[in-house]
């Protein structure tokens, strides 16, 4: 029995030895394991940069060109302010709030985090708190991924890691700025402002408090929206503040009492639109991604909002007022249904845009890329946007002409081209767009009247090469389509760049880069970027200036004469623009002061309506932006830059009158810049210079065959006779 009682005994002791050594293995495995947890979540933790944590995007601030706020761009609606900038009530709130111990804990609130572990464990969800100030920050900072158990892990020993960079001051700064208050409003200084109409340092008892209540849900208990809400939130803190002893009883009381009331400032809305398509357009060029993530910059434009205004709701009258023509066949916006699945890829209905450039610097006052950018975002301002430009590119082919000789009053057949009559055009024989023809005419009569056959001749005088050329120098295009075609704007630009290529007439001819940008400050203040403002000469001065005579009575009497019964009559000039079957319409015309483009079409181009003219689609918008911009830039007459003679000239030979030239009804009188005053007689008509020579005497002489080299162009022009 001894002996049984002995085996007996011994096995207990054994199986004793054993549990315990299986529950040793178990405790070394679970504590190996949780190593291991915590090397992988601590070397996962190390992966990401600490840097970010301390970045704190804000928007960027676009100013007009007032130096107001105009909108913002990117990063977060966020005001950074420093910890010394913050209430001292709103900073104790805060800690009561969310992080009672976090003045004590090096990132981890260790009770707190296990107490929610608990309960996630038991509930299978990751929904209890408890996240100390320095692990939101690193959620809030960094991506960590969604509300898991893991998340919660690896976020713990991120915090580990903010605590070693950064102080606990630096922490809380950085909580406060960061945090998102509901309504769009990120950090306590937009918050403040959004709620209250107040900074963050002046903010009272039951303000911090109701503040530091949103936290945890900033958007159900949102002051504007739910103020029963926020006051459940801003009492349970001022609780909290007592438990703690924050503040006394006697100082919650009146606190929990108190109504709530927001007295929001009026927060910046954000514009929306093509011009601040064009910024950021400039943008992504001048600046790197980062910088411009990154946030806080100061960017001043040359936006004035007054004239983009003006231009949006002219552009937008017009069009409307078009939609509702009789012989309109098209879809409208006003029964357009956007797409489910996004936004068309181009509208259905009519669209256009507008362009304002200020002629002193380039600088661009207004810019409209469409009707509605919520409804499209494709910007028809600006480049890939490029439509042909028809007849509104005949200033620059006669400004080319009178720079190698031909004066406004020259006489050029407006009858039909004959074939092989135009240089590389074989058979091509363009009419004109009214279908008549009205025979020998001033070259004037051409531009002002937008004549094609007249405008053709005029390029042939010109030259196919130095029409291209001027082309390409007006940055029109790199890949300007060689033919005579484009003596008539057979080609595409887009409206910004035509728009700067006009304003070279109210310039005397210097092309001057048009931009949105005038320069951009960092977040110190310090700049990053000025605008250049570079220029350069494009055409003759001279010429330019009797193109530009000849616009001004486009708007007269010729085929922008409407203008007056619009309203509008200043002192501008400018040209209307058609193209083949009406698909495009364009007004582009200057004062002394801004230069304003109009361009009226569908996305996808068709007729707009039968005849359907730049001076019927595009110059009521014109009108109404120039009219409107006058009242901010005033007005003078277009003045000439040069010295100004008047000369009296024969029209066949583009030299002095003689008597002869007058006795065959030849000669005419005419202002002209004292350059391009001819130094010698007719020889076509023969007899006496008349009485203007005694006022050429001292002007250079031209080449001696340029005289008959003038005759011959015109015979060729009007078919040898």
């Amino acid at each position: 029995m001894k002996l049984f009682a002995r085996a007996q005994s011994g096995r207990k002791k054994r199986g004793k030895l054993f549990r315990f050594g299986w529950k040793l293995s178990v405790l070394g495995l679970l504590v190996a394991s949780g190593l291991g947890v915590l090397f992988f979540f601590g070397a996962w933790a190390g992966t990401f940069d600490m840097k970010k944590v301390g970045e704190m995007p804000e928007r960027n601030t676009v100013f007009d060109v007032d130096g107001k706020i105009y909108s913002r761009l990117a990063g977060a609606n966020r005001l950074k302010v420093s910890l010394d900038q913050v209430s001292p009530l709103f900073i104790n709130a805060v800690l009561a709030r969310e992080d009672t111990r976090f003045y004590q804990h090096g990132g981890i609130d260790w009770r707190g985090i296990l107490r929610a572990l608990v309960h996630d464990i038991l509930s299978g969800s990751a929904k209890e708190g408890a996240s100390s100030i320095t692990q939101q920050l690193a959620r809030n900072s960094l991506p960590l991924g969604g509300r898991t158990i893991s998340r919660k892990l690896l976020e713990a020993m991120v915090a580990l890691r903010v605590e070693r960079d950064f102080t606990k001051q630096q922490i809380l700064e950085l909580y406060v700025n960061r945090i998102y208050f509901g309504s769009g409003c990120y950090g306590v200084e937009t918050a403040s402002q959004a709620y209250f109409g107040k900074s963050a340092s002046q903010l009272n008892l039951p303000e911090a408090a109701l503040l530091a209540g949103l936290i945890r849900s900033p958007n159900r208990f949102s002051p504007l929206k739910n103020p029963e809400g926020a006051a459940i939130q801003r009492n349970a803190v001022l609780d909290r503040m007592v438990e703690l002893k924050r503040i006394s009883a006697a100082q919650a009381e009146p606190a929990k009492i108190a109504k709530v009331t927001s007295h929001p400032k009026r927060l910046l809305q954000i514009q929306e639109n093509y011009a601040m398509d064009a910024v950021q357009r400039d943008l992504n060029v001048l600046l790197t991604q980062d910088q411009i993530d990154n946030g806080g910059l100061f960017i001043y434009t040359t936006l004035d909002p007054v004239v983009q205004n003006a231009a949006q709701q002219a552009l937008e009258t017009q069009l409307t007022k078009i939609e509702r023509q009789r012989n309109f066949h098209h879809p409208i916006k006003a029964t357009y249904q956007p797409p489910e699945n996004g936004e068309d890829s181009s509208m259905p209905y009519l669209e256009g845009a507008v362009v304002a450039i200020d002629n002193a610097s380039g600088g661009i006052r207004a810019l409209v890329g469409g009707r509605d950018y919520s409804q499209s975002k494709f910007n028809r301002a600006l480049s890939p946007a490029n439509r042909q430009v028809g007849s509104a590119f005949k200033p620059f082919v006669y400004t080319l002409a009178f720079t190698h000789g031909l004066l406004p009053g020259a006489s050029i057949s407006d009858g039909p081209i004959q074939p092989g009559e135009i240089d590389g055009a074989g058979n091509w024989s363009p009419g004109n767009s009214d279908g008549t023809y009205v025979g020998i005419q001033p070259c004037s009569y051409g531009l002002i009247h937008s004549r094609n056959t007249m405008s053709v001749r005029v390029g042939q005088f010109a030259g196919l090469d130095a029409v291209q050329k001027v082309a390409t120098t007006l940055n029109l295009g790199e890949n300007i389509p060689r033919g005579p075609a484009i003596y008539i704007g057979s080609f595409e630009t887009n409206l910004k760049d035509f728009t700067a290529a006009y304003s070279v007439f109210p310039n005397a001819g210097v092309r001057k880069q048009a931009y949105i940008i005038e320069r951009i400050d960092d977040s110190e203040h310090h700049p990053i970027y000025r605008a250049a403002h570079i220029s350069a000469p494009a055409l003759n001065p001279s010429a330019a200036w009797m193109t530009s005579e000849l616009m001004e009575q486009v708007l007269t009497r010729g085929t922008a004469a409407s203008a007056r019964s619009l309203g509008f009559n200043l002192p501008a000039a400018g040209k209307t623009g058609t193209t083949n079957d009406y698909k495009d319409a364009w007004f582009m015309g200057y004062t002394n002061t801004l230069t304003c483009g109009v361009w009226v079409g569908f996305d996808q181009p068709v007729t707009i309506i039968p005849r359907g003219y730049g001076a019927a689609l595009a110059l009521p918008v014109w009108t109404q932006v120039m009219n409107r911009a006058a009242q901010l830039y005033p007005t003078q007459p277009l003045q000439p830059t040069m010295p100004i003679q008047h000369a009296m000239v024969c029209s066949i030979s583009n030299h002095l009158a003689t008597t002869g030239c007058q006795a065959a009804g030849t000669a005419y009188e005419i202002d002209l810049p004292a350059d391009k005053v001819p130094t010698v007689a007719c020889e076509v008509h023969g007899g006496e210079q008349m009485q203007f020579a005694d006022k050429l005497q001292g002007f250079p002489e031209r080449a001696a065959a340029f005289p008959n080299r003038i005759f011959r162009s015109f015979r060729r022009l009007f078919g040898g006779k």
